[in-house]
C-alpha cells in the first residue's frame, strides 16, 4: 500500500512539474504590426534578430484604408499561428494591437512608441492633449494623410540615416485620416500583459503620451534615449530585447490581467 501511495506521489508530481514547465515555455511566436505611413519592412533588422533567436516571426501588412481593415488584417495573421503569439504594435499599430490583442492567440502586447487607448479616447484627441513636435501631416483631397517628404526625416526618422530616412519619406503608405479618430471599445491591456518602449526623442507622439499610456496600462517600461519614432529600426536589439522579455514574461503567465507592473 505504502509503495502504491509512493508512486502515486511521484506520478502526480512529476506530473505538476511537467505542467508548470510547458506553463513557463517561452511564447514562440511574434506578429509585428506597424504604423501609419510606413509598411512592415521597416521591421526587418528586428524580424533578423527575433528568427536568429528561434521565434516564429510574422508581419502584418494593413491596408491603413480604415481601422477596421486594419484590424481584420492583423486577425487573418492571428488565425494563422499555431499556438500562442506576442502582437507587437508601432505608433498607430498600437491602436490596432488594442483591438486585435483581444483574440485568444494572444499571450501579451509589445507597444513601441504606440498608442494604448483606452475606451473614449482617439488618437487625435490624446495628440491635442499631448501636442508633438511634428509639423502637421498633409491632407488629400479624398482623406488621407502623409508627411512631407522634406519633414520626413526630422519629424519621424531623426536617428536613421538620412538617405534611408529620404527613401522612406517617398516610399510613404498613405493613411486614412479615419484611422486618428478610431474608438476602442474593449482595450486589451486591461486584460493581458503588456510591455512598452518609450522613445524619448520622439517628434510624432510626446513621449509624455507615451509615458501614460504605459503606466496606465502597468506595463514593464523602458525608455530609449535619443530615440526617434523610428525606434523599432533605429534600436532593433534593445526592441528585439524586450520583445523576447514579453516572449518569456507571458509563456510564464508573469502579470496576467491588468495588474502587471514594471
Amino acid at each position: 500500500m505504502r509503495l502504491r501511495l509512493a508512486s502515486t506521489l511521484l506520478l502526480a508530481a512529476t506530473a505538476a512539474l511537467g505542467s508548470q514547465a510547458a506553463v513557463a515555455a517561452p511564447v514562440k511566436n511574434i506578429v509585428l504590426v506597424h504604423g501609419a505611413f510606413v509598411g512592415g519592412s521597416g521591421w526587418r533588422p528586428v524580424y533578423d534578430i527575433l528568427t536568429h533567436d528561434g521565434y516564429k516571426v510574422t508581419l502584418v501588412q494593413e491596408p491603413l484604408t480604415s481601422f477596421t481593415d486594419d484590424v481584420a488584417a492583423t486577425k487573418r495573421i492571428l488565425d494563422r499561428q499555431n499556438g500562442p503569439a506576442i502582437l507587437v504594435g508601432h505608433s498607430y499599430g498600437g491602436a490596432i494591437i488594442t483591438e486585435a490583442g483581444n483574440d485568444p492567440h494572444v499571450a501579451g502586447l509589445v507597444y513601441i512608441a504606440a498608442h494604448a487607448l483606452d475606451t473614449g479616447e482617439t488618437e487625435a484627441i490624446n495628440g491635442k492633449k499631448f501636442p508633438n513636435a511634428a509639423h502637421p501631416f498633409v491632407k488629400t483631397p479624398d482623406g488621407f494623410l502623409y508627411i512631407n517628404p522634406a519633414n520626413f526625416p526630422a519629424d519621424f526618422a531623426a536617428d536613421l540615416p538620412l538617405k534611408q530616412a529620404q527613401f522612406e519619406a517617398q516610399a510613404q503608405m498613405l493613411t486614412s485620416a479615419s484611422v486618428f479618430t478610431a474608438n476602442i471599445p474593449d482595450p486589451a491591456w486591461k486584460m493581458k500583459p503588456s510591455w512598452y518602449m518609450v522613445a524619448k526623442s520622439d517628434k510624432i507622439i510626446n513621449p509624455d503620451l507615451e509615458r501614460m499610456y504605459a503606466k496606465r496600462a502597468h506595463s514593464h517600461t523602458v525608455e530609449i534615449a535619443g530615440a526617434s519614432h523610428s525606434v523599432y529600426e533605429s534600436h532593433p536589439k534593445e526592441v528585439a530585447q524586450l520583445i523576447d522579455q514579453a516572449a518569456a514574461g507571458a509563456g510564464a503567465g508573469a502579470g496576467a490581467g491588468a495588474g502587471a507592473g514594471k
